[in-house]
């Protein structure tokens, strides 16, 4: 009996350390497709590709006065144990990887507080069919500054 409990109890151990963290990247498909944000002279359009392989990839650029005068490559992967991962590398930036905090039907959120900023990535759709990304992070007086971009769908 003890060697059966001895075989069983790190099978046991290994099974709870494998089961899944509740994170999926197929409950992020509602992000797939082109999304467009126009505010004070600037139109930014961020694209998401639907997700396949264990990644989704997307871009994002921005056009002022008929200039890109931002752009990023992003990725939502999933990693080791399920969880799911938010690289960005923008332009003139080292790239930066966020793990996801929480994940529901309609939303996510991302976070690495090692980072200056932002710190938190999340987006939301909305039940009227368009999208609030938001970044944010610490100020130096120590209170957050929250960025937001509202899009709107122009293309699947």
């Amino acid at each position: 009996m003890r060697l059966l409990l001895a075989l069983l109890l790190p099978l046991a151990a290994f099974a709870q350390e494998q089961k899944p963290s509740g994170f999926a990247l197929d409950r992020l498909a509602w992000l797939a497709g082109s999304w467009r944000m126009e505010r004070a002279g600037r139109v930014t359009d961020e694209q998401w590709m639907a997700p396949a392989g264990g990644v989704m990839l997307g871009m994002s650029r921005t056009v002022a006065k008929g200039k890109v005068v931002e752009h990023e490559f992003l990725q939502i992967r999933s990693g080791p144990g399920g969880e799911l991962y938010y690289v960005a590398l923008p332009a003139r930036q080292k790239e930066a990887t966020f793990k996801v905090a929480t994940q529901s039907e309609t939303e996510v959120v991302f976070e690495n507080k090692e980072h200056d900023f932002p710190q938190v990535i999340g987006y939301r759709l909305n039940a009227d069919g368009s999208l609030l990304a938001w970044i944010e992070g610490p100020r130096a007086d120590g209170t957050t500054r929250r960025v937001e971009y509202a899009y709107r769908r122009i293309a699947p």
